[in-house]
């Protein structure tokens, strides 16, 4: 498989969303015929003819159900490919932080059809064999594509721009977030100082951006990562709440309990 074919694939069905082969791949779905229900960030979406289904991490994707009539075409995009494409504009963050809480957009017939002709376009280019700029048309095409998904979703939902500065802080913050320093480190404090700022401060940019306090999205990583490892049944409760140094398997249970909606045994199942 040459360099392009890595950084770009295009998938017609859902079944490796989740799959470690597309892990560090942001997945762009466009639903062309019937419908789809998963379950996301803890959350349940459907997803039907007309939407688009933006998921930057497919694992986080459970409990897939598809009609028996369901067509589906998938971009999947390499994460360091798609930074080299991301436009200079800061809407990204804030449209990130909103497809996280719902990764679904339900397009008007207008974004749809020309989501229909970007998706034709990728692949037209893609496949191209003789292109002696190859690589920058598939940075253009997937430029296009990435400011269309801006344009849709400021439409659909009335979102603003953000500041360059507060871009910046919620970027650096949301990779400390998901690269796992959720298990040991839980206070606001600790994120403002690795981001040279004050825990006040980074608590207003938080909710500035994306409607919620930097404790929410903290909060909610925590809850996620504890989530995917009591799913993985190899693992003890003990050796889950030793991960995350609560202080007691009590205190442990209590806060499962409160973010889960059950106890541990009872997630798990």
């Amino acid at each position: 498989m040459g360099m392009e074919a890595r950084n770009v694939i295009i998938e017609y069905s859902l079944d490796a969303i989740d799959s470690e082969a597309y892990s560090n791949y942001l997945a762009h779905a466009l639903c062309l015929k019937g419908c789809a229900d998963f379950k996301f960030n803890e959350n349940r979406f459907s997803f039907s003819a007309g939407d688009v289904l933006i998921v930057r991490r497919g694992e986080m994707m459970e409990e897939i159900n598809t009609s028996s009539d369901f067509e589906v075409k998938v971009i999947y995009v390499n994460i360091g490919f798609i930074e080299l494409c991301t436009p200079q504009t800061n809407y990204g963050m804030k449209g990130q932080l909103a497809l996280f809480l719902n990764p679904v957009m339900h397009l008007t017939e207008r974004m749809l059809q020309k989501c229909k002709y970007n998706y034709e376009m990728m692949e037209q280019h893609l496949s191209l064999a003789d292109h002696h700029f190859k690589h920058e048309l598939l940075i253009a095409t997937m430029q296009i594509l990435i400011l269309d998904f801006y344009d849709f979703h400021s439409k659909l939902y009335d979102e603003s721009s953000i500041s360059l500065q507060n871009a910046s802080i919620m970027n650096r913050f949301f990779v400390m977030l998901e690269s796992g320093l959720v298990q040991q480190n839980r206070k606001v404090s600790y994120y403002a100082d690795q981001l040279c700022i004050t825990p006040k401060y980074l608590s207003e940019v938080s909710k500035k951006v994306s409607g919620f306090s930097a404790n929410y999205w903290i909060n909610r990583y925590t809850t996620l990562e504890i989530a995917r490892l009591l799913r993985d049944k190899s693992l003890t409760f003990t050796q889950i709440y030793e991960m995350f140094g609560f202080s007691s398997p009590a205190y442990f249970s209590r806060y499962v309990t409160s973010n889960l909606g059950m106890n541990p045994k009872g997630y798990r199942g």
